[in-house]
């Protein structure tokens, strides 16, 4: 997908709306931009005409103080609030760097001395992106490419409104679409220099995925830098989440009953089917009858969301589990069976059922929110890695009752 705006003077003008969270929701179109350096426009220009049409009210412009002395900053126009926010403190010169310098572990550390220096800066521009989108405005961030600066902050709010990893990093890599027309800006910006570095202007997919690794080991995640680092509290993120995405699917919930019993096989043995067309040894069909179920019923929860009316999906939530925790105390609740109907149930339905498990546990008092998934089911555990969920062991002979024990991963959250 071509996610560029087509002007002829900004190479790299993207809009942030469309890409799906991890748990279904799209982030807003035509409410978040990044860019690159916006002192290229022209009033009286069709690219000048074009940017007005977008109805963007606040710029931000993550360069250097020098850099908009050298270059300009966007037009002044009674329509526009700006707000230079330069968050990088040591200044390097990407155009020098000799061939030897792989772009992958570079600027993967100058990112990371961007996110340790800059974060004064980097607070006051997120707080900017949540004021525009509490009052319904569009934003656009930029930098001189709109690729290194531009791509940490979009990073963090992508981060930050749960899209997955892997999106963030390919919406990183949209910039190679803009590196021949930057490669050409700088010679023509620069013709008493030399362009000694090969990757000026690229972007490759290592960059972004060392930069999340490295905020992840150093911080733990994005969103314990933005709360512990930053300053920014767990509101500021509801919020953002509030305001720039789609409202989510009107999934409701409701606890099972005896009469839900057929639906609960019906959905487990499709579940199974899924699974063995899609190469995954998990689960077979017939394995869990209604006898199952009814036990459930009786020593736990078991839950039920519907979309319309029509059951999109269920899970199992079970007070102890001896077979793969052994004794325990009290502390945690234990979530199985997670699966959904995927002829009802919208992208992102599983995830959506995870979290209202994990409230519903927590509203019983309960601190912790434990489940494990098969060994070999390598998928699966980055599944629930990526909702929040920490492996903390393995269990090498599970007996679950179905005829043979088996090795499982143990994974937990700890609920707020």
């Amino acid at each position: 997908m071509n996610r560029h705006i087509p002007f002829a003077r900004l190479h790299n003008f993207r809009d942030l709306g469309g890409y799906t969270t991890a748990d279904g929701r799209t982030v807003r179109r035509s409410r978040l931009y990044r860019a690159d350096s916006l002192g290229k426009l022209t009033p009286g220009t069709q690219d000048w005409d074009l940017f007005l049409s977008l109805g963007i009210r606040t710029v931000v412009d993550l360069r250097y103080p020098w850099e908009i002395e050298a270059k300009g900053r966007v037009p002044e126009h009674p329509s526009l609030t700006y707000h230079n926010q330069s968050i990088e403190h040591r200044p390097y010169d990407q155009a020098a760097l000799p061939p030897s310098v792989a772009p992958g572990p570079y600027l993967a550390a100058r990112y990371a001395e961007v996110a340790e220096d800059g974060t004064k800066e980097i607070r006051e521009t997120l707080q900017l992106i949540g004021a525009a989108a509490e009052s319904d405005t569009p934003l656009v961030f930029h930098c001189a490419s709109g690729k290194d600066r531009t791509g940490l902050v979009a990073a963090l709010v992508l981060s930050l409104l749960d899209v997955p990893e892997q999106t963030i990093t390919d919406d990183f890599t949209l910039t190679e679409r803009a590196t021949p027309l930057l490669v050409a800006d700088w010679r023509a910006n620069n013709p008493d220099r030399e362009l000694m570095w090969p990757a000026y202007g690229t972007a490759p997919a290592e960059i972004m995925t060392r930069f999340l690794s490295t905020m992840n080991s150093r911080y733990g995640s994005i969103q314990s830098y933005v709360t512990e680092t930053l300053g920014l509290d767990a509101a500021f993120t509801a919020a953002l989440r509030a305001t720039l995405l789609e409202p989510a699917s009107a999934l409701t919930y409701r606890q099972a009953t005896e009469a839900d019993i057929p639906t609960l096989v019906r959905l487990r043995d499709e579940a199974a089917r899924w699974q063995i067309t899609h190469g995954i040894d998990q689960w077979k069909p017939g394995q869990l009858a209604e006898p199952h179920f009814r036990t459930r019923l009786t020593e736990g929860e078991v839950w039920l969301s519907l979309l319309d009316d029509q059951v999109a999906g269920a899970w199992e939530l079970w007070w102890d589990d001896p077979a793969a925790w052994g004794p325990q105390p009290p502390t945690a609740a234990y979530i199985h069976r997670l699966m959904t109907d995927r002829r009802v149930a919208p992208p992102g339905t599983g995830r959506q059922l995870l979290a209202e498990a994990e409230r519903r546990i927590a509203a019983s008092g309960r601190t912790l929110c434990r489940l494990d998934c098969l060994s070999t089911n390598p998928r699966l555990r980055e599944y629930y890695q990526a909702a929040g969920y920490t492996v903390v062991g393995e269990q090498i002979a599970k007996d679950g009752g179905l005829g043979s024990p088996y090795a499982v991963t143990l994974l937990e959250k700890r609920l707020r």
